[in-house]
């Protein structure tokens, strides 16, 4: 080949196989229809009325700013992302989508969901999404992540900001009311997390993450989520007791919390986490719920705090929208 063919090669760009599909994932969909459900609480929960197309774009803008910090995430963690069983089938991590890409992506997609939500609603909105999009990408994923156990306590506060954005988006205002969904999700998230956490512990491990099983061991994880139920179940039941919610809150809350502390105190006496997970054992591939069966109080409790958070947003969304809260 001629010097001239050789240069000509070698300077061809490399064309991208990215599917539309790989950039959906890169938004983290499961993730995002959590923060467009309780963002869509705050925002209707909040007093007033609220034109309903601007209602709409608001919380496109909130979903749209979720997914960007989502991408941002992929784009900074795909090495880590590659170690990791759980991870590894990501778009950057699996090599579908390359990083500048998915970088370019999550920025563009959160300079625009910034942008309009600003112009449609109001800038304390759209001021607290960019907080979130920054905390979330920067804070968490670049500081946090692999420096400290305590990450996913600093960090939950990401994933707590939706119903605070949706109420201001809604009122112009984050009151008190507003940061009281905020806590709820705040103090649900390690236990959440950390439960997740000790069934997959190997994982985290050969990424060099220090979660808290991994730094602390599984014993302490478990009381710590002990601990942090024991604080989380009454603020999650608080709604009923502070004039934010009626009846329906008030039972949900107060019989799911009831359950959340029972399956807490049975994975505290537990013995979760102590031993790797089913998949690394037995060396093969595994689902998430694929668990040995002295972790199964881990995952219980992991898959109950989804529905249980579910069900208290549910039910102050179901108040607010047939006048049957307070």
């Amino acid at each position: 080949m001629r010097p001239a063919q050789m240069t000509e090669a070698q300077t061809t760009p490399v064309l991208s196989t990215s599917q539309p599909e790989d950039f959906f994932q890169l938004l983290k969909p499961r993730v995002m229809s959590l923060v467009v459900f309780t963002a869509a609480t705050g925002l209707v929960v909040a007093p007033g009325s609220m034109n309903p197309f601007v209602a709409a774009i608001a919380i496109l803008c909130i979903a749209v700013g979720a997914g960007a910090a989502g991408a941002l995430n992929m784009a900074l963690e795909g090495e880590t992302d590659a170690l990791m069983r759980r991870t590894r089938g990501r778009p950057v991590a699996a090599g579908r989508v390359r990083k500048n890409d998915a970088m370019a992506f999550g920025v563009v997609l959160s300079l625009f969901s910034v942008m309009l939500l600003g112009m449609n609603t109001n800038w304390l909105a759209a001021g607290l999404l960019a907080l979130t999009i920054v905390y979330y990408a920067g804070f968490y994923t670049l500081l946090l992540k692999r420096r400290t156990p305590q990450n996913i306590v600093i960090g939950g506060a990401a994933g707590a900001f939706p119903p605070v954005i949706g109420w201001a988006a809604a009122t112009g205002q984050a009151p008190w009311q507003a940061w009281l969904l905020f806590l709820i999700i705040f103090l649900w998230t390690p236990p959440h997390s950390w439960a997740l956490a000790l069934y997959s512990a190997g994982d985290y491990a050969k990424a060099g993450i220090p979660m808290m099983p991994v730094a602390k061991g599984a014993r302490s994880t478990r009381l710590q989520i002990l601990i942090y139920t024991l604080i989380f179940v009454p603020v999650a039941i608080a709604p009923a007791f502070t004039g934010m919610a009626g009846l329906i809150y008030g039972v949900v809350s107060v019989v799911g919390g009831l359950a959340f502390l029972g399956l807490a105190l049975r994975l505290f006496r537990s013995r979760a986490g102590d031993e790797p997970d089913k998949a690394e054992a037995v060396g093969r591939e595994a689902a998430l719920y694929d668990v040995r069966a002295q972790a199964k109080p881990a995952r219980d409790l992991f898959a109950f705090s989804i529905l249980y958070l579910m069900a208290l947003f549910s039910a102050l969304l179901v108040e607010a929208l047939s006048g049957l809260g307070v």
